[in-house]
């Protein structure tokens, strides 16, 4: 489907309107590509149980401090973001923003990234950020192509063997606009 005009749907999830094993099972299938070559099959598996089965995204959408944004084509799920709000609600983490192989190449992700930031200013945050891993590039582009630039690094635990991201960032506002108690740049 690569670089082909097709029709595409992009919304906010609800329980009532996605399909929550369909959900699940494109996150189980996307996952895996932004995680680093060599990476052992069963942190990767360890990681989809706990954190991309249908109970938790059941948990996800039932959270109003996240939003669920589903990429449709044809009725078919085929990518998908989420933004979880900080507890400051001044920034939120784009914690997901997967889209299945065969529509890479097609600006699917772009429009997820634009909804996820349109939620993000409804939401009136100061920023988004998000972590990635530091070998994946190809993601890194698209997050810089997308605004975010490197704040720092952290360690994300896949299963029980530990990775090392980037943090990325995003202001949604100018500084001089932002709740008193963020700074961008730290």
């Amino acid at each position: 489907m690569r670089n082909g005009i097709f029709e595409l749907t992009v919304y906010i999830a609800t329980t009532d309107s996605v399909d929550i094993d369909e959900l699940a099972a494109v996150a189980a299938c996307t996952f895996p590509l932004a995680c680093p070559p060599g990476i052992a099959e069963e942190h990767v598996s360890s990681f989809i149980d706990a954190h991309l089965s249908p109970t938790r995204f059941v948990a996800y959408l039932s959270d109003p401090r996240h939003a669920v944004i589903i990429a449709r084509h044809d009725r078919r799920i085929i990518g998908y973001a989420m933004l979880i709000r900080d507890d400051s609600g001044h920034s939120a983490e784009l914690s997901k923003l997967y889209v299945v192989p065969d529509f890479h190449g097609t600006k699917t992700a772009t429009k997820l990234m634009d909804a996820a930031l349109a939620v993000g200013a409804d939401w009136d945050l100061d920023y988004v950020w998000l972590g990635v891993n530091q070998k994946n590039q190809r993601a890194q582009r698209f997050y810089t192509k997308s605004g975010f630039t490197i704040n720092g690094t952290r360690t994300f635990q896949l299963g029980t063997h530990l990775e090392d991201d980037y943090v990325m960032r995003r202001a949604l506002r100018p500084a001089a606009e932002c709740h008193a108690d963020v700074t961008l740049g730290s």
